[in-house]
């Protein structure tokens, strides 16, 4: 990949394949955008990648390789970003956190969040995050008891709003505990908004408001005063309870403002940005992850037999993982995660544009240039995963630590979580829940889905989410 446009004869971006568009439009109303990533797959594989297609005079370049994407983001933030669009629409929603900042702004958020989101950090929250973990297992077993059907996607939103709030923020809004006014139904507006607006040919919001936009921006206001309400809390406590250090990512935050010499400047607006960014990702990443495992787990009682007997032989009288140290034990319960997201790509589309004119592959793409990696065309190539239509979590097990397999078992074509300087810094975080959400789940319950599996919709609202996913609980025998 270099910085000029070299003598040799190179693809233009012009050059690509492109789906038979309008005049005018391009391909606009062929778009749908909580369907983006399933139309985006069609093209790929009807045109090849890398190709294009045309929002009216804007040339947009999908990518599948994902040896092109893991050069792309190694060379974040210097040389790509991500697609600008998003930065400002988080900007205008009041959100511009560590996830869409760009330049110089990135860096000292991002050394902020990865302590706080460190394996020390979390280590040393574990009690909480067993607690919140059997807040769940209640809720769980008291709907098994009374024969309810589940929302499982709600519910896992809850345990991991209530796990954010409480390592990032010191508070636990026990959303769990309730069922009405949690900041949780706010929350789950936004991403959805904020695809709809990044995806918009022009901001009509801010001529016309729709009633979307206008229930978007109720939710807006009532999260940022949950986040306000939270930072005020936050500076009574370092004033009442003065600490050494801070004991969570916000009194950082809180600290590093009031230690700032007029070198550096860090205002609310920043400290809530990322307050928000925290609960949205937190909130919706990982628990549309766990989500998606379902289906796998639902259609197979054999696996479901061996994950709740191996859960029983680690967790023993335990509904909940007891402590830190036992987690190791339970890496089959991240496996059948990952493998689910492998297929059902949570991160189905990552968005980038050049910094400067460059040369990917062998296309010329100018300064500005977007760019969209569709991730799951290559978690289903046989190059990549051997059978790979298939769901096998023990793929995962088989080539934990090995560099090579007679089998194909590639890791870096799955990018899940990103790579480079702005791989995820939640995935630690992020892959605890995952053993002990499942591990929880296994021990003590079967699952049945209410709902045919083929009924269930991937929706793109920013990440690719079930549209539904009712179940329900029986309680283990012996549990």
């Amino acid at each position: 990949m270099s910085t000029a446009f070299p003598a040799r004869a190179l693809r233009q971006v012009a050059d690509l394949p492109c789906p038979r568009g309008l005049p005018l439009l391009g391909n606009l109303l062929q778009l749908s955008p909580p369907r983006l990533h399933l139309i985006l797959e069609r093209w790929a594989a009807e045109l090849g990648a890398p190709y294009r297609f045309q929002v009216g005079s804007i040339p947009i370049t999908i990518w599948t390789d994902p040896e092109l994407v893991q050069q792309i983001m190694r060379e974040r933030p210097h040389r790509f970003r991500r697609y600008q669009p998003i930065e400002a629409v988080f900007e205008e929603m009041g959100f511009n956190g560590l996830f869409s900042a760009e330049g110089v702004a990135w860096e000292p958020q991002r050394k902020l969040v990865m302590q706080a989101l460190s394996i020390p950090n979390i280590k040393a929250f574990y009690p909480t995050l067993a607690d919140i973990t059997g807040r769940l297992h209640a809720r769980w077993q008291r709907a098994a008891e009374r024969g309810e059907i589940v929302e499982m996607t709600d519910d896992l939103k809850r345990y991991t709003v209530d796990v954010t709030s409480a390592l990032a923020f010191g508070e636990d809004p026990r959303t769990l505990e309730r069922d009405r006014d949690v900041i949780q139904e706010h929350l789950e507006r936004i991403l959805p908004g904020v695809m709809s607006r990044t995806n918009a040919l022009f901001p009509y919001w801010r001529y016309v408001r729709l009633p979307s936009d206008r229930k978007l921006e109720r939710s807006l206001a009532q999260v940022h005063r949950h986040a306000d309400a939270m930072m005020a809390r936050a500076r009574e406590r370092m004033r009442d309870e003065p600490a050494q250090t801070p004991r969570n990512l916000l009194e950082a935050m809180l600290a590093q403002q009031q230690a700032q010499d007029g070198t550096a400047t860090i205002t609310d607006a920043q400290i809530r940005a990322n307050v928000l960014t925290l609960l949205l990702a937190g909130e919706d990443t990982t628990a549309d992850s766990i989500a998606w495992t379902l289906p796998y787990l639902a259609a197979d009682a054999p696996l479901q037999r061996h994950l709740g007997d191996e859960a029983q032989r680690v967790l023993g009288a335990s509904p909940v993982c007891p402590d830190y140290a036992t987690l190791k034990a339970l890496d089959i319960f991240e496996a059948i995660c990952i493998e689910a997201t492998r297929l059902r790509p949570v991160a189905s589309v990552h968005s980038f544009e050049p910094l400067e004119d460059v040369v990917v592959g062998d296309v010329a793409l100018p300064k500005g240039t977007r760019m969209f990696f569709v991730a799951r065309p290559a978690m289903l190539d046989a190059k990549h995963f051997a059978d790979p239509q298939r769901y096998d979590p023990w793929r995962w097990m088989k080539h934990a630590g090995r560099e090579s397999d007679e089998k194909a078992h590639d890791v870096r074509a799955y990018l899940q979580f990103g790579a480079g300087p702005r791989v995820c810094p939640g995935r630690h975080l992020a892959t605890v829940e995952m053993r002990l959400a499942l591990s929880m789940l296994m021990k003590s319950f079967t699952i049945e889905l209410a709902i045919d599996p083929a009924k269930i919709q991937e929706v793109q609202a920013f990440t690719m989410v079930p549209d539904t996913m009712p179940a329900r609980l029986t309680k283990r025998a012996g549990c």
